[in-house]
């Protein structure tokens, strides 16, 4: 550590708000040091640094800060706590070094402590802030975990994870051992996998007696959250923020022009402060990002340069706290115009967002498990959602919301709460988690609000075509294995099918590509041209997985025959590919090659290019996305469904868009109902591949249609000794037991 000038805080800031009871017995050298010359820090030994109690000031400044003694008082004496505060109240960073505090008076007898997030973007930014707090060092004291990426030692003090890799840490250690405190933040978010751990964690809780949990909510979920746990200490933060709401009915109907005219009223006022667009969609954002750059450029440059931040759904970016210098220059000579169509719940603010300009309408997923497909449905947000976005705008000088809808419309047609995650999405993953959950005793699960029965049954009648169930609907050995994988359960199954046909290689990399973010960039105006002529160089003939193969080959090349990573970057630029998703993608395959030698599955030296090759990755395909099938009937690129009766196109990236070559049969990995129903990532197959793979009763509870008549003529013409042979591994299974046997614990 360097020297730094230490500075040794009054007797107010170095006050612990330890609670007698919490010390283990008097004169313990190993809690809490006196001040004298120099504090040490209990939890690396070191003294403490300037930094250290300077942010110590700004932290007792936070809204919760007030709450700490009544909060360690509840957690010594009680084993489940509930926090309820707004945005910005701090719960989020102090609350877990309290824990750790807590943990480090008792030795860590129980474990350490673990805090989950919705988002990884969250959970990084937060380690890093905590870290900084605590005055340790990142990945040692303090550490992280997302998927594909572990920060932390086996000496961690303070995990901050996601949900998903908590609720994937239960499969090795049901009951959690490694942890005598356990936070559920962002619960008011509802994904399914904090849903999944509120449930589980009510077993786990009876088991080990000496386990605390913490959940911190917005103040929306309160009354929900004490009928479901009981009569449990709540902490409550109160928070009064100075803001202004202008409500601007009529505005939502021309929306971007009321937007436009906002934004610049705004800049002409000379008022200083960022401003956050709160939009329904990507396209969206798309949109009003090229508008706002276009006008902007007119602007007077006495007024000061107006910068348009996009941030993308998927990105789930956050605006953090810019340094002191960083926040002068934009005070001076920059205004922020962030873009944005998350919910708004996740994302850290900086303090010098002034103004939010919401929209009340958002572009929500809800998957329909008749047709298996997503459909993307505009509605309005809900009131909990509209006040989180409010509260964004919480600081010491007073903000100003603009919502362009009326008070009517909030209080009418806005629900009271955000729907749960489980309610409107595909439950096949997490039934196959609860299956495998179910093998150490944990099966049964009180979920907050219970799935749509048909939804259910869908993901039931998915895992057992995917021949993830046993005759008595537990996991078969195969199940297992693709529970390991932290994959969509279908691309799970081509990969163990990859090992039957020696094709182990190509398919790791088909599936990191679709599980990391777009490798194409969002291209600038008028580039689509200069785009589309450089990722002509990747296509592939026989199809979308194919081509994803080649770009990943393509800059893997890039990066080993690379001085620096700028070369790599550059190249990246010059083919308008983004280069931290394919570095994800790079970091996803090694992960999953891992997996594979860990247990141990054959795999096989790559022989991507033969004929043979491309018909084993087919087979691979096929094997995990045969309820994932489509056929072009007219000739003109008119793809309808196999399962149901919706039409889609190709998308206008698809290698078979741009060769202008349509195959008639595809199977593809993505495909939502919207506006334009494109069918992303698609590749040619033959129906008689297609019958020689699928399970024989998949086929027969398939809906009547022609293309399945077409199908039912292939088989005809197979020979019956295949036909024989499949139905024998196939296990001679039927549409009743299988009905019969999809139950859930």
């Amino acid at each position: 550590m360097e020297e730094e000038e230490l500075e040794c805080p009054n007797s107010s800031s170095e006050k612990r708000y330890f609670p007698e009871s919490l010390d283990s017995s008097e004169g313990n050298e190993e809690g809490i040091l006196a001040c004298e010359d120099l504090e040490l820090n209990p939890f690396d030994g070191l003294p403490y640094s300037s930094r250290y109690y300077k942010l110590l000031k700004e932290r007792e400044d936070l809204p919760i800060w007030k709450e700490k003694y009544s909060f360690m008082e509840n957690l010594l004496q009680s084993q489940i706590v509930i926090v309820s505060g707004d945005a910005k109240c701090g719960k989020s960073s102090q609350v877990p070094q309290w824990c750790a505090e807590y943990c480090l008076s008792i030795h860590y007898q129980h474990g350490g402590v673990v805090c989950t997030q919705v988002h990884k973007q969250t959970v990084v930014q937060l380690a890093l802030r905590v870290a900084d707090e605590m005055d340790v060092n990142i990945g040692h004291e303090v550490g992280y975990m997302i998927p594909f990426e572990n920060c932390c030692t086996s000496e961690t003090i303070l995990r901050y994870c996601t949900d998903d890799m908590l609720q994937r840490e239960m499969m090795s250690s049901p009951f959690l051992g490694s942890y005598g405190v356990i936070i559920l933040d962002d619960i008011h978010e509802r994904s399914i996998a904090t849903d999944v751990l509120l449930g589980l964690l009510k077993d786990v809780l009876l088991a080990r007696p000496e386990l605390k949990l913490i959940i911190n909510s917005s103040p929306h979920l309160i009354s929900k959250l004490s009928s479901y746990y009981g009569n449990v200490p709540l902490i409550e933060v109160k928070n009064k923020y100075p803001v202004e709401v202008v409500y601007l009915s009529g505005a939502q109907k021309e929306s971007f022009e009321s937007i436009l005219r906002l934004i610049f009223e705004i800049h002409h006022s000379g008022e200083k402060g960022d401003i956050v667009v709160f939009l329904a969609c990507e396209q969206d954002i798309e949109k009003a990002y090229e508008i706002i750059c276009q006008e902007g450029s007119n602007i007077n440059p006495d007024l000061g340069e107006l910068v348009v931040v996009p941030l993308y759904p998927k990105e789930k970016c956050a605006l953090f706290k810019p340094n002191d210098e960083t926040e002068k220059r934009c005070q001076v000579y920059q205004r922020r115009v962030v873009l944005t169509a998350s919910s708004g719940e996740s994302l850290i603010w900086s303090n010098t967002v002034k103004f939010v300009i919401d929209v009340g309408v958002e572009r929500r997923k809800v998957y329909n498990p008749r047709i298996r497909a997503n459909s993307l449905v505009t509605q309005p947000i809900s009131r909990s959602q509209a006040e989180i976005r409010k509260q964004i705008l919480g600081s010491s000088s007073p903000g100003k919301l603009f919502c362009l809808y009326s008070e009517e419309f909030a209080s009418e047609d806005m629900r009271p709460l955000k729907p749960a995650e489980m309610q409107e999405a595909n439950l096949t993953s997490m039934v196959l988690f609860m299956k495998r959950i179910d093998i150490a005793g944990l099966g049964h699960c009180d979920f907050m609000n219970r799935p749509a029965p048909e939804s259910l049954m869908q993901a039931l009648e998915d895992l057992d075509y995917l021949a993830a169930l046993d005759n008595d609907g537990n996991l078969s050995e195969f199940g297992i294995i693709m529970s390991e994988f932290p994959l969509d359960p279908q691309l799970a199954k081509s990969i163990l099918a990859s090992c039957e046909f020696d094709c182990v290689d190509e398919m790791l990399t088909v599936a990191a590509m679709v599980t990391a973010p777009n490798c194409f960039s969002h291209l600038p105006r008028g580039a689509e041209e200069a785009a589309l002529s450089c990722w002509k160089t990747f296509l592939h003939p026989e199809g979308d997985h194919f081509t994803l193969i080649n770009i990943y080959k393509a800059y893997q090349d890039m990066a080993l025959n690379s001085t620096s990573e700028y070369c790599v970057e550059k190249w990246c630029h010059d083919y308008f590919l983004n280069c931290s998703a394919l570095g994800m993608a790079d970091v996803i395959r090694a992960e999953l090659l891992e997996i594979i030698k860990r247990i141990e599955l054959p795999y096989t030296e790559p022989a991507f290019g033969s004929k043979e090759n491309t018909l084993n990755i087919r087979k691979a395909l096929l094997s995990g996305y045969f309820m994932q099938i489509a056929r072009d009937v007219d000739g003109s690129g008119n793809y309808l469904m196999l399962t149901h009766k919706q039409v889609a196109q190709l998308h206008p990236l698809s290698c078979y868009s741009v060769t202008k070559k349509m195959p008639e049969w595809v199977l593809f990995h993505k495909f939502s109902i919207s506006d334009n129903n494109y069918i992303r990532i698609a590749s040619e197959i033959s129906p008689e591949l297609f019958m020689q793979l699928a399970p024989q009763y998949y086929f027969s509870n398939l809906p009547p249609s022609e293309s399945k008549d077409i199908l039912q003529q292939v088989m005809d013409h197979l020979s019956p000794i295949s036909t024989m042979k499949k139905e024998q591994k196939m296990c001679e299974k039927c549409p009743e037991t299988t009905e019969q046997r999809c139950t859930i614990q």
